[in-house]
């Protein structure tokens, strides 16, 4: 057996023995719509090895998203909050929907769209900004709260168990009962649940509300839990 040989021999039991270390998951990450500290909140994809991730910004962010070769990406992150939407901008959405795309919410996510009804069908639920109306939502800066796991087997959860993180809290906020709640809290200023998955169309989606700043970011538990949603709402 000649070197070359050895070396094709070799390069087959590599890709044989570790399939998934090879292969990175790709992501597209919409932002825009409410400030946040960029540096923090990049450096924490930055630390997730198996991810790579592109960014795209308000106001071309979904436009963008409706021209994107669906075969470049693997799942949608929305760290977002604008607040109009055009009809050529919901068949992005659409779009991503009919082809099964994971999509992975996070914190102020939930209050994008205050118009456009059937977004909170997508997300799973909605932060209400009504103007003095019990209706309305609230918000908490710097809170210390508990992150109860509903299910410690669900693939967004494995592994993490019930931690501590400082945060924002969001109380009466709306959360669709069809939607499988995968995050609780028992914050007096927060909606019970804070975490969950569903799917709409052909789609697998995942929302967690922490994650305002650094604060959260940082937080391992958080981490694994981000990583995680986006692994389970990639994967088909």
């Amino acid at each position: 057996m000649n070197q070359l040989q050895k070396l094709l021999i070799l390069s087959v039991l590599i890709f044989i023995c570790f399939p998934a270390s090879a292969k990175k998951l790709n992501i597209l990450i919409v932002t825009g719509g409410h400030d946040f500290d960029r540096k923090s909140f990049f450096e924490m994809f930055d630390n997730f090895q198996e991810i790579s991730y592109t960014e795209l910004k308000h106001p071309e962010a979904n436009l963008q998203l409706g021209t994107i070769s669906l075969k470049t990406f693997d799942a949608v992150v929305f760290y977002d909050m604008p607040k109009t939407i055009s009809e050529a901008e919901k068949e992005s959405y659409h779009k991503l929907l009919k082809a099964g795309k994971g999509l992975v919410f996070l914190h102020h996510s939930l209050a994008s769209y205050q118009q456009w009804d059937e977004f909170k069908t997508i997300i799973g639920g909605k932060y209400h900004e009504e103007q003095n109306s019990p209706a309305s939502s609230t918000y908490q800066h710097d809170v210390n709260f508990r992150v109860k796991i509903t299910d410690p087997k669900h693939p967004v959860t494995k592994g993490v168990t019930d931690f501590e993180i400082f945060d924002e809290v969001y109380g009466n906020t709306e959360v669709l009962p069809e939607v499988m709640p995968l995050l609780l809290t028992d914050h007096p200023q927060s909606t019970k649940i804070i975490g969950w998955m569903h799917k709409k169309e052909n789609s697998r989606i995942v929302y967690i509300q922490p994650g305002h700043d650094k604060n959260g970011w940082f937080n391992p538990n958080y981490q694994k839990l981000v990583k995680q949603a986006i692994a389970f709402a990639a994967a088909k």
